[in-house]
């Protein structure tokens, strides 16, 4: 299977080479993009500079260990953490989860495991897909999907053809990251760069600062999403 640039990216922290580069090759070929550190000061290096998905940290490693990696990334980000035990201590386990882990795997462990765990953690972390109908609220502007009408401050924004499209599609589906792969292949467009393009248009239209945005995110290593105001 070949790994798209929109695929999650794990990080995979673990001193035991030969697992690192069998988990690399096993998750890479089911659809993940996968980095892996031998050591939490590589793993921070990393997390400077990418954004991942999930975190999958072994307990036991030279130096700082999994537990004290996983008190520091707790403290800033709520990045999904599954820890990766030694079979038959219990005391690792209940510790990585006291300090913020989200799932343990003790080892040995199967891959086919390991890839439904890391599954079931992504979509617990994804936040709710809003139901589509009715206006969406966004600050001061108010956007109808049915009559691709815009108003802020109370008066009407004109729209284009395009920013309405892609405006009611994010509507439609508030809450949820789009790539810029897949809008491109929604609407019918065949330059990605014409995606940002009208995101930034619609930033302009929508936001208090369009530098700032709060409703139209970007979604660091995946693309846009809606995140509108939550109804009453």
């Amino acid at each position: 299977m070949s790994v798209r640039a929109d695929d999650p990216h794990l990080l995979v922290v673990d001193d035991d080479e030969r697992l690192r580069a069998l988990l690399q090759r096993y998750l890479g070929s089911n659809g993940y993009r996968v980095t892996a550190a031998s050591g939490a000061e590589e793993a921070r290096h990393l997390m400077k500079g990418i954004a991942f998905d999930p975190l999958s940290l072994a307990v036991t490693m030279p130096g700082e260990s999994g537990l004290d990696l996983t008190r520091s990334v707790r403290t800033g980000s709520q990045i999904p953490i599954l820890m990766l035990t030694a079979r038959g201590d219990p005391t690792d386990r209940i510790a990585g989860l006291e300090l913020g882990a989200d799932d343990y795997l003790p080892k040995p462990f199967e891959p086919r495991e390991l890839l439904l765990r890391v599954g079931s953690l992504l979509r617990r972390a994804a936040p709710p897909e809003q139901p589509a109908g009715g206006p969406v609220r966004m600050g001061d502007a108010m956007f109808d999907p049915e009559g691709a009408r815009l108003t802020k401050g109370g008066k009407p924004v004109k729209l284009t053809g395009a920013e309405a499209a892609l405006l009611q599609l994010f509507a439609a589906h508030a809450g949820r990251p789009f790539s810029r792969t897949d809008l491109c292949k929604r609407l019918g467009v065949s330059l990605e760069r014409s995606i940002d393009v009208q995101v930034t248009r619609l930033r302009r239209k929508i936001e208090e600062d369009p530098k700032l945005p709060l409703y139209l995110q970007t979604v660091r290593g995946v693309g846009y999403v809606l995140v509108p105001d939550r109804n009453g």
